[in-house]
């Protein structure tokens, strides 16, 4: 079973958006935005952790925070890994 961190949303918004078509990505974006309001940016990145980021955004974050960065936080690099080929994060 997955370990989600702390949510700072009810079981009725989170299916409110599903009811809304919004996608499970979408949902764990929207689980980080409100932890980030909420002030809690540890569980506002974990909530990232779990989501499939575009390759722009993640290549955005490796020139604002740098690559261990993105290794620290756990985040998904597959769609970077296909649009920018292996070893991207290591390159300058």
């Amino acid at each position: 079973m997955t370990e989600y961190p702390k949510s700072y949303m009810s079981d009725e918004e989170r299916e409110e958006l599903r009811q809304g078509g919004m996608s499970q990505n979408g949902i764990y974006l929207a689980e980080s935005l409100e932890a980030g309001k909420a002030g809690d940016e540890e569980a506002a990145w974990a909530w990232l952790s779990f989501a499939e980021l575009p390759a722009h955004t993640l290549l955005g974050l490796k020139n604002r925070r740098g690559a261990q960065f993105i290794r620290q936080m756990k985040l998904r690099t597959t769609k970077a890994d296909a649009a920018y080929g292996p070893g991207w994060l290591d390159r300058a």
